[in-house]
């Protein structure tokens, strides 16, 4: 068995992209592009990947189908040092793929196959993997069916009772009511979670980042609860501070992966021990580097580049402490 720091475990997707159009095309139309690259997302590659590049050892644990993407999705992590010996294949369903239009004024458009990601569960993780780790990552929960709350309660549990950070990220494709229903037990197990504003504000029903982190720490007062704004920065609240981080600057070809960049950087700092205040300043700048280039993971700093970003751009944190 490979020795891995950290295990992603969630969504796994071949991605179609179009290099940047001037405009939607039209019924009948035919537009042409300079590139139509196939790459690779979903959380759990995505945030691989980024942490490769940042110079952790890292495993993927998913479900692809028997296909030539299952195979694309495997051979394209193996080329970056990612470990997929516990990736499953579905029997009944193909690999999921995504089709992202880029255009030059508006925002990205989206053509999803739920795929082999519907037939991903609880039975398909390896415990014994997991338990060699030092962080485990799950990535689009709330949107892998067969991966419940129940399920992810015994994997969480499974991890603390040996030591390893739990780090939990959802996604919310199919908003209903009661949503945190699913979410509030197993908040008990995690040491940190990381939702953007929009899902918080599924899950919570309030539209203020501090109130979202607020309703959250209710569940679980040990826990880091770190809320990503898109171009507004970022906010982190434990029991006994706020940290405000704005945003770096830096010119946007595509936003695809930002947040499982940010995931990965956040993920770095932890491993590191490093203070919270440095571990933002991290996530931010590795979120920020994602949007330089087309795909999820092209313009990913290496942890070089980041280190030296940082230095290079100075980001103002705002700390209030919680009384």
């Amino acid at each position: 068995m490979k020795r891995v720091k950290v295990s992603c475990v969630g969504i796994l997707v071949v991605d179609i992209f179009s290099s940047i159009l001037p405009q939607i095309p039209r019924p009948g139309q035919l537009i042409s592009v300079n590139d139509i690259p196939l790459l690779v997302g979903g959380c759990a590659t995505n945030t691989a990947i980024s942490l490769g590049k940042l110079g952790v050892s890292t495993g993927v644990i998913g479900k692809v189908g028997r296909d030539l993407f299952g195979d694309f999705i495997i051979n394209y992590l193996n080329e970056r040092g990612i470990d997929t010996s516990r990736i499953a294949r579905s029997e009944e369903m193909d690999t999921s793929k995504t089709i992202v239009l880029l255009t030059a004024t508006e925002d990205r458009r989206f053509i999803h196959n739920f795929g082999a990601n519907a037939d991903f569960g609880i039975d398909d993780v390896d415990f014994n993997y997991i338990a060699q780790s030092k962080v485990i990552y799950v990535g689009g929960y709330l949107d892998l069916p067969k991966l419940n709350q129940e399920s992810l309660i015994k994997l969480f549990k499974f991890a603390k009772e040996r030591g390893i950070i739990t780090i939990l990220d959802v996604v919310v494709a199919h908003p209903h009511p009661n949503l945190i229903d699913q979410c509030r037990d197993v908040l008990s197990y995690t040491d940190f979670f990381l939702p953007n504003q929009d899902e918080a504000k599924l899950l919570t029903g309030k539209d203020d980042p501090r109130t979202q982190a607020e309703v959250f720490l209710s569940y679980n007062p040990r826990m880091g609860v770190v809320i990503t704004m898109g171009k507004e920065g970022s906010l982190l609240r434990t029991r006994d501070k706020v940290i405000v981080v704005p945003s770096y600057k830096v010119k946007i070809v595509d936003p695809s992966g930002t947040g499982d960049a940010f995931d990965a950087g956040f993920i770095v700092g932890v491993l590191e021990g490093w203070e919270l205040e440095r571990i933002l300043k991290f996530a931010s700048a590795t979120g920020a580097s994602a949007v330089r280039a087309m795909g999820c993971t092209t313009g990913v700093f290496t942890r070089e580049e980041a280190l030296r970003f940082i230095k290079d751009n100075e980001l103002k944190l705002e700390v209030y402490p919680v009384r």
